[in-house]
């Protein structure tokens, strides 16, 4: 059958492939949840996107904020949060899943850290655990520097290093530099504290 003069991507569906027309592609993606497709002008097109996977042709998602009428979020979603007893002092990040407070990832206590910082780390480390596993939940933080800083791929914090918090900037350039290598269409969103109450992930310690 002729391919239409298109070769069509299938990332995520019931058979991930190149295909060489419309019906067969179709076919992969009918009820696939969350498929991700594309078609290319070429077949070598084509096999090079395939390699490269469905991230690096999705637009990225950009953070948003609610309106300040926005009902509480439910459903499936990851929020993340960051604790720091001092400024700097004595940091740790964790992300759970929705309200059940299933905790998905916790790293720290860290020395001399911040908790802008933690909360910087906490939303790339919920994206890149995403990307691996292949899934593709809201992600819900209450800091809005944190926010910025993924969108502009870089922690800018003022923090000045020293032997103490090493470990917590080696964490950063690996954040920074996972960010700078990677797409992704995760919707990243800001809590409204004021509205909703504690982030899920709070730790509790106001």
């Amino acid at each position: 059958m002729a391919n239409n003069g298109k070769f069509y991507v299938v990332w995520v569906g019931h058979t991930p492939g190149v295909y060489t027309d419309w019906a067969k592609c179709k076919a992969q993606i009918d009820g696939a949840e969350g498929a991700k497709y594309k078609a290319f002008q070429t077949k070598d097109e084509a096999e090079k996107a395939l390699g490269k996977g469905w991230h690096a042709f999705y637009k990225q998602a950009a953070h948003a904020r609610p309106t300040k009428n926005s009902p509480r979020p439910t459903g499936d979603f990851i929020a993340v949060d960051a604790a720091c007893s001092g400024n700097p002092g004595l940091m740790e990040y964790r992300g759970v899943f929705r309200e059940n407070i299933r905790e998905i990832f916790h790293q720290g206590p860290f020395q001399e850290g911040t908790n802008n910082i933690g909360e910087f780390l906490a939303i790339v480390h919920a994206l890149a655990l995403q990307i691996a596993k292949n899934t593709h939940y809201p992600i819900y933080s209450d800091s809005m520097n944190a926010l910025a800083w993924i969108k502009k791929k870089k922690c800018n914090t003022k923090l000045v290093q020293t032997p103490a918090n090493e470990p917590i900037f080696d964490l950063i350039d690996r954040a920074e530099n996972w960010l700078l290598s990677h797409t992704w269409n995760i919707p990243l969103y800001k809590w409204e504290t004021s509205s909703w109450g504690e982030i899920p992930a709070d730790f509790g310690r106001k």
